[in-house]
């Protein structure tokens, strides 16, 4: 069983480099996850393809609108 790292990246973290991403890549940033995520899984680092997937996720609400840097995080 390996042991889990524990995250040093927060939601306030997540929330800046996904419209870092947006602001420099605009729609293909969501295509840079979405082949982090493949790569990530390939080679079987789970941990991070799902990083990567939470990223994914703040990218698509900030293309669609759904979110700005100012909004508040919200963690279901």
């Amino acid at each position: 069983m390996s042991a889990q790292r524990q995250s040093r990246i927060t939601p306030l973290d997540i929330r800046a480099i996904a419209f870092t991403l947006v602001d420099r890549h605009g729609d293909q940033a969501l295509n840079y996850a979405d082949l982090a995520v493949t790569e990530l899984e390939e080679k079987g680092e789970d941990e991070s393809a799902n990083a990567w997937r939470v990223l994914r996720w703040e990218i698509q609400d900030a293309l669609a609108g759904v979110i700005v840097r100012e909004s508040p995080i919200q963690m279901q």
